[in-house]
C-alpha cells in the first residue's frame, strides 16, 4: 500500500528557521488546516507541540477537536456552526453579520480587511465591530488581516501593512477608551513573516513556511527550508517492455527499447495529480513515469519494491501549473503516514 513518510528531522529544521525569523516559539502558530496540508494533522500537531509550539490554527471545528489537547490556543478560522466552544479555541470572526450567531463568551479574533476584499470587517466598521462583541459578551483575544500579494515583489505587500498598523492603532485607541484587554495582533502568513525585517506583532500563522516551501519570488531571500513530506509507492507487478510497445490509457508511452516496467499502487484516486505523458516526471530517484497515470496505480521503469514517487514536490507544481499548496493537500487522508 502506498505510504507518506514525514521527515522528524526536516519539520525541527523548518520550525527553528521560522521561531529565529518571530523572535520567540510563543509567536508561532503553525497551520494545520486540512490535514495539515496533507501531511496528516495528527502526526504534524504532535511533532509540534513535541518542538514546544502552543498555538495553532485549523478550518473548523471538527479539526480543531482533533487537535484539542495539543496547544494552549486554537483559531478556528472557517466554522460556520456556532455553538459554545472551549476556551482554548478562538474563532475568526469575517463580518459584523456573523457577531450575531457567535454565543456569548466566546473567544473571538476579528479579521479586518485591509485590502484582499474576500472577507472581513472593513476598516471603518471597527469600532461598530468591537461595540457589537461587548453587548454580545465575546471576549475579543486578537485582531488580524491576510496579505494577498506577500508572495509577490510588488508594493501591495507593505500597502497592507501600511492599512494594518492604522488597524492596531485604532483598535488600540478604543481598548484604551473602553478599558479593555489589548488583543494579539497578528497578520504574517508564511511569505509576510520572511518579509519582516524584525517582526513586530503578536503571532505568526504559518503554514507553508512549515512543510519545507515558500512559493515566493526568487528575489527574495528565503530561508533554507527542507521538505517534510516523501510519498512511496509499492510494486504492484513487473513485466518486460519491448521495443514500440506502448503502455497505459492511450499508449502515450513508446519504448525505444526493451525495459522493465513495473506498475505500483498510487494514482490520481489516492491524489496524486493524474500526468497525461505529454510532459516527463522522473521520480526521487530519477526512474520516469511511463504515460498516463490511472486512479489507482501508475507505470515506471523500475523492479524496486518501493519507490519513492517525490521527496519535493516543486517540480509536479511546475508541471501542473500549480502551487506546492495544492501538490500535498490533495493527497488523501486514508493514505497511511509515518514520522521517520
Amino acid at each position: 500500500m502506498a505510504k507518506i513518510l514525514l521527515n522528524k528531522q526536516n519539520y525541527f529544521h523548518n520550525l527553528k528557521l521560522i521561531t529565529k525569523q518571530a523572535g520567540a516559539i510563543e509567536k508561532v502558530a503553525v497551520v494545520l488546516k486540512d490535514n495539515a496540508y496533507g501531511h496528516g494533522i495528527l502526526e504534524i500537531a504532535s511533532l509540534a507541540k513535541e518542538f514546544g509550539i502552543k498555538n495553532a490554527v485549523v478550518r473548523d471545528l471538527k479539526e480543531a477537536k482533533k487537535v484539542e489537547s495539543f496547544f494552549e490556543q486554537i483559531l478556528i478560522l472557517a466554522d460556520t456552526t456556532f455553538h459554545n466552544y472551549s476556551h482554548t479555541f478562538h474563532i475568526a470572526v469575517n463580518s459584523i453579520e456573523q457577531l450575531e450567531r457567535v454565543p456569548e463568551n466566546t473567544n473571538i479574533h476579528l479579521k479586518i480587511d485591509t485590502g484582499m476584499h474576500r472577507n472581513g470587517i472593513s476598516i471603518d466598521s471597527i469600532e461598530t465591530a468591537i461595540y457589537g462583541a461587548l453587548r454580545k459578551n465575546l471576549n475579543i483575544t486578537g485582531i488580524f488581516t491576510h496579505y494577498r500579494a506577500a508572495d509577490e515583489l510588488s508594493c501591495e505587500f507593505f500597502w497592507q501593512r501600511s492599512n494594518f498598523i492604522q488597524v492596531k492603532k485604532a483598535v488600540l485607541k478604543i481598548c484604551e477608551k473602553l478599558f479593555l484587554p489589548i488583543p494579539k495582533f497578528h497578520s504574517a502568513n508564511s511569505s509576510a513573516l520572511f518579509r519582516f525585517k524584525n517582526f513586530d506583532e503578536d503571532l505568526a500563522r504559518v503554514g507553508i513556511a512549515c512543510y519545507g516551501y515558500l512559493d515566493t519570488d526568487s528575489c527574495f531571500n528565503n530561508p533554507n527550508l527542507k521538505p517534510v513530506m516523501s510519498l512511496w509507492a509499492k510494486k504492484l507487478s513487473t513485466r518486460e517492455i519491448y521495443p514500440k510497445q506502448r503502455i497505459g490509457y492511450g499508449g502515450i508511452y513508446t519504448a525505444s527499447e526493451k525495459i522493465n516496467s513495473s506498475t505500483y499502487d498510487v494514482g490520481y484516486g489516492d491524489g496524486f495529480f493524474r500526468l497525461n505523458g505529454k510532459k516527463k516526471y522522473l521520480t526521487a530517484k530519477g526512474y520516469e513515469i511511463l504515460g498516463r497515470v490511472s486512479m489507482d496505480n501508475c507505470s515506471i521503469n523500475s523492479t524496486d519494491e518501493e519507490v519513492c514517487i517525490f521527496d519535493d514536490v516543486r517540480q509536479l507544481a511546475k508541471i501542473h501549473d500549480t502551487i506546492t499548496y495544492e501538490i500535498t493537500t490533495a493527497l488523501k487522508a486514508n493514505i497511511p503516514r509515518e514520522v521517520i
